[in-house]
């Protein structure tokens, strides 16, 4: 049986235990410490509201945004916050795939279990029954600015806490209030500055960044293999990777990738063959260099994204210890816009150079036929495969345009700077599935133009790669559809233990 996990404000949330979570779907409890912090912060607010009731406090007594000098009297607080969530539910767009509503219940459940929101307990608690049951809130990809945090995305998948919105749970999508029924739930009742806390936050880039980082990395080791794969199908040279090269050029990524790659050509029989070409072209021989930039790049963002994992991000927030409640912008997404930006180019570039080992395998050098088909010209063989890569590399370029350089006056005026963060998000999500794709196409090639090596092999490692491929896909001996062919292969880039 899978052990919970506890949420406990004092432990740090790092990306591995969010990994672990994710596979093992091992549910989620408010620790003790959690409880009560987050039990005396709500209890503070109120003893403050009472004790001062004549001063502003932004979001809990006044309007919100550019309606914060609007005065709301205590008797329409509730209904205050109740607004806030249903005037804020404007996304648009496709729906958030599954597993990343569930990261966003955690991860705002996470925030506001440090005691500086001040909601209830059972608000938070409400977060992780939707969380652990599989409820998972209906929300859309558009809305967000990334700048007062995730307004639109958190309030969709806020609403149900209300009785509100949609969900889809057992497979179904149903009204909230129907499902919330099913466990006789009921909606929670707002009090000050619960709406502003639930809304206000970032966990609908983080999640996206989480999802994408965990797939990106996944893509760093799985370039080493496919990359070290197709070096060996085009006869390639292992100077490249001596560690003598990478120790005077000392960056942490290329000496990695380098060793990696050294240790993947270990005992290759096809390396120990005389080389006719006194250089492999660029695409080959700089994959510490290009692979390593990219780990480094994706290390910085792993750092941006654990750091926000453990961070409180909604507004005002509030110090019963201080006796203070501070208006400040932690909301504002800039960390992660730029880091998600970062994610995108550093992914994307992965996925470049690929497309150009592919164009190397199939161009009829080295001894390989073109189109790596016994019978070219009766048969196109590998062509078109290089066409889709191609075109998946030229998208790419057009996704890496930084989303975090735009920003547009929102609010009156009262927003005038903006990260869209959101925007980051989800294209780099679709840059790190379109680079699975152009790596599962690499392979694809790097398989079938091994086998013009024959009966020469490769390394252990490598054999071992080739050997499960194959169980996936054929060797393309003569033209046959190949589309399903080309899904497999992302579908293989995907599930591989990249690890081994």
């Amino acid at each position: 049986m899978t052990q919970d996990f506890s949420l406990t404000p004092s432990t740090q949330l790092t990306l591995d235990t969010l990994r672990q979570l994710v596979r093992s779907k091992a549910h989620v409890v408010l620790s003790e410490e959690a409880r009560q912090r987050i039990a005396a912060c709500y209890q503070y607010l109120q003893q403050r509201l009472e004790r001062t009731p004549e001063a502003a406090i932004y979001g809990i007594n006044t309007g919100f945004g550019a309606l914060c000098d609007k005065a709301i009297p205590a008797s329409q607080r509730q209904q205050l916050q109740q607004n806030l969530m249903m005037s804020h539910a404007c996304g648009t767009g496709e729906e958030v795939p599954a597993e990343l509503v569930r990261l966003m219940l955690l991860l705002k459940a996470q925030s506001l279990s440090y005691g500086h929101s001040g909601v209830q307990v059972g608000t938070v608690q409400r977060l992780l029954d939707f969380y652990n049951r599989g409820m998972l809130p209906v929300v859309y990809q558009q809305g967000s600015l990334g700048a007062s945090g995730d307004l639109a995305p958190l309030a969709h998948l806020c609403l149900p806490l209300l009785g509100l919105g949609e969900v889809h749970y057992e497979g179904y999508r149903l009204a909230a209030a129907d499902a919330m029924s099913l466990f006789s739930w009921q909606p929670l009742t707002l009090e000050a500055k619960e709406g502003l806390a639930l809304l206000n936050g970032t966990q609908f880039m983080l999640a996206y960044a989480v999802h994408g980082l965990l797939r990106a990395q996944r893509l760093l080791r799985a370039a080493d293999c496919i990359g070290a794969l197709s070096l060996e199908a085009f006869d390639g040279r292992s100077e490249p990777f001596d560690e003598r090269l990478h120790r005077i050029r000392p960056h942490a990524g290329q000496v990695a990738v380098a060793r990696r790659i050294r240790e993947l050509l270990a005992g290759s029989e096809l390396q120990s063959q005389p080389k006719t070409a006194v250089q492999d072209p660029y695409s080959f021989r700089c994959m510490p260099q290009v692979h390593g930039a990219s780990h480094d790049a994706l290390a910085y963002v792993q750092q941006v994204v654990e750091t926000e994992c453990n961070a409180v991000t909604d507004n005002p927030n509030i110090f019963p210890d201080d006796d203070a409640i501070l208006s400040g912008g932690n909301f504002h997404g800039q960390p992660l816009a730029l880091a998600l930006d970062m994610l995108a180019i550093a992914t994307a570039e992965l996925g470049s150079i690929s497309q150009q080992r592919t164009t190397q395998l199939i161009s009829g050098q080295r001894g390989l036929p073109p189109f790596l088909v016994a019978e070219p010209g009766l048969n196109s063989g590998l062509m078109i495969p290089q066409y889709t890569a191609a075109g998946i590399v030229s998208q790419n370029k057009q996704l890496c345009t930084p989303a975090s350089v735009d920003s547009v006056v929102s609010s009156n005026g009262q927003e005038d700077h903006v990260s869209m963060g959101a925007n980051a998000a989800t294209k780099a999500l679709r840059v790190v599935q379109n680079v699975e794709q152009l790596l599962g196409i690499e392979l694809l090639n790097a398989a079938q133009a091994l086998e013009f090596r024959r009966p020469a092999r490769t390394s252990a490692p490598l054999e071992q790669l080739v050997a499960a491929f194959r169980e996936k896909v054929a060797f393309v001996s003569q033209d046959r559809v190949l589309y399903p062919d080309l899904h497999a292969a992302v579908t293989f880039v995907r599930e591989y233990e990249w690890e081994h």
